[in-house]
């Protein structure tokens, strides 16, 4: 069922969309720069005969480029969410309950699909939303 519309300002729904796209921008270009510095290190690594304690700090660099690359793509994901809302004309409802979210998180958090309370739940994988 498709929720009611609730009343947002073009102004605020376009800074919404800017906003998301913008964050989206930035993540997408430290995820490169993370797959720039993982090439280096493979590379450096083939080319040069290092010490176990370089090799161990190159290890952990790519492990964190590594979480930063699942991390991004999962923000994305939410970006991308946010926006096909903004789209179809539910940028401010739950995809859970189709309950409005508060404009103020929306301006903390654009893109956000699910209220605070059903937020808390979905990270605490008590329910499966």
């Amino acid at each position: 069922m498709k929720p009611k519309l609730i009343e947002l300002d073009t102004a605020f729904i376009a800074s919404q969309r800017q906003k998301l796209v913008d964050t989206r921008t930035k993540l997408l270009s430290a995820l490169d720069r993370g797959e720039s510095e993982n090439s280096l290190i493979e590379f450096a690594a083939k080319t040069q005969a290092n010490e176990s304690e370089d090799q161990a700090q190159d290890l952990s660099l790519s492990e964190n480029n590594l979480v930063l690359g699942e991390s991004v793509a999962q923000q994305c994901t939410e970006i991308d969410r946010a926006l096909a809302k903004i789209d179809d004309g539910t940028y401010g409802f739950s995809d859970v309950s189709g309950q409005p979210i508060p404009r103020d998180r929306m301006q903390a958090y654009p893109q956000a699909v699910r209220t605070v309370a059903e937020e808390v739940l979905y990270q605490s994988n008590e329910v499966a939303l």
